[in-house]
């Protein structure tokens, strides 16, 4: 549903944002930046946590996957009745189930209730995603969605330059339960703000479609055109998430970065990411999603290949070659979401999204574990077979392009 970007016969059609699309942007990558903060702090605040609740690394691996696994599940369940409610009324149960097991994180007083409050924060949050996805398509037009999706994706990196410090300072003046009860204050104002300012987002509803939560699911599964997005969504997680968990120990015991410059990489790679992102989205709205995909893909597998390699390396070119990887990574994922919002069917939306969220989670989380079969870290900290890991990523970053290629022949206009 497109609530702007209209015009006489034979005058061009100018994609503007109107004030209320400005708002929507603004609070749905807000939403985004709460999902994804509580997430990543999971791993800074992993030393405090562990001694804190006699957590094994074992126990902790498992507690930072239970989050993605719980998500990518829940969010398959949830595919099948996406499409038969008002997408704000989806958004507002989910995201206050959201809020309701970060606040029983950050409650938590033993190993055992943290797994289970993990487990109730990602069958909520995991969904949470895949309903913002579905908004962005709504309301958005085809040559709008680059410049959306980048603003949005803006909150991967705010999250990283502003988030993760902030959340380390309060545990550190407090104790590991603040930043967490920090997420559900902030969440519950971005709540309030969607309750009340948020217009309904019911027009799918008006279309005829199979309401059988399962056969509608049914449906969305076994479609050739979904299955080969969804393919797509979920080799890219692959690629991306086998690298995450070891960037750091291969930074400071391979590279020979110290712990103390360490958040500064993360620091200058994040603020660059804030202004790369809408500038990429722009481009893919301007010049096609799938040339600035491919010319992400060409330097993703050109930085990546770089950085696996690393030796002792100075402080300044390891920046460089973050700020650029990263930049990269982002010009895969802007163009790639935009192309693949413009696949589903109206009534389908909610459901394809789901699914396609759910597969990016639990490929995520399969992932990590491939990385760690394969990465070997010996007793002086060095990492070695990273390199394994960068030749995985190139592998799947060149099919995940062929597979972008086939939907942009038929749904890129």
């Amino acid at each position: 549903m497109d609530t702007s970007n209209t015009a006489t016969p034979g005058t061009p059609i100018k994609f503007v944002f109107t004030p209320y699309q400005k708002f929507v942007i603004g609070i749905l990558a807000f939403l985004q930046f709460t999902i994804i903060l509580d997430f990543m702090i999971m791993s800074p605040l992993g030393a405090i946590m562990m001694p804190a609740l006699n957590m094994t690394p074992a126990q902790f691996g498992l507690v930072v996957s239970a989050y993605a696994f719980s998500a990518g599940i829940s969010g398959i369940l949830a595919a099948g009745f996406a499409d038969s409610f008002d997408r704000k009324k989806i958004l507002m149960f989910f995201y206050v189930g959201f809020l309701v097991g970060t606040f029983l994180c950050g409650a938590a007083n033993s190993y055992e209730f943290l797994l289970g409050a993990r487990i109730v924060t990602g069958i909520f949050g995991g969904v949470v995603g895949s309903v913002v996805l579905a908004i962005t398509t709504d309301l958005f037009a085809f040559q709008q969605r680059g410049r959306v999706m980048g603003f949005i994706q803006t909150a991967f990196a705010a999250s990283q330059v502003l988030g993760i410090p902030i959340s380390l300072y309060l545990a550190n003046k407090w104790n590991w339960h603040m930043p967490f009860m920090m997420i559900v204050a902030i969440g519950a104002l971005a709540g309030l703000l969607i309750l009340l300012k948020l217009k309904p987002i019911a027009e799918h509803l008006k279309i005829k479609s199979d309401r059988n939560p399962v056969h509608h699911l049914w449906l969305t599964v076994k479609s050739v055109s979904y299955l080969t997005a969804f393919s797509t969504s979920a080799l890219m997680s692959l690629g991306g998430f086998m690298l995450m968990p070891f960037m750091s120990a291969f930074t400071v015991n391979n590279v020979g970065i110290d712990m103390e410059h360490l958040p500064m990489i993360y620091l200058i790679t994040g603020l660059s990411a804030i202004f790369t992102g809408p500038l990429v989205g722009k481009a893919a709205d301007k010049y096609g999603k799938f040339k600035v995909f491919l010319w992400g893909a060409i330097f993703t597998i050109i930085t990546v290949n770089i950085f696996t390699h690393l030796g002792v390396t100075p402080l300044w070119i390891v920046i460089t070659i973050n700020v650029v990887m990263f930049a990269s990574i982002f010009s895969r994922m802007i163009p790639s979401q935009a192309l693949i919002s413009s696949i589903p069917e109206p009534q389908n939306r909610g459901s394809f999204m789901a699914v396609n969220s759910s597969l990016q989670q639990i490929s995520g989380g399969v992932a990590s574990m491939i990385a760690g079969l394969i990465v070997v870290i010996h007793s002086n900290g060095r990492v070695e077979h990273f390199e394994i890991l960068g030749y995985l990523l190139v592998a799947t970053t060149l099919i995940s392009v062929y597979l972008m290629y086939v939907i942009s022949r038929r749904y890129e206009k």
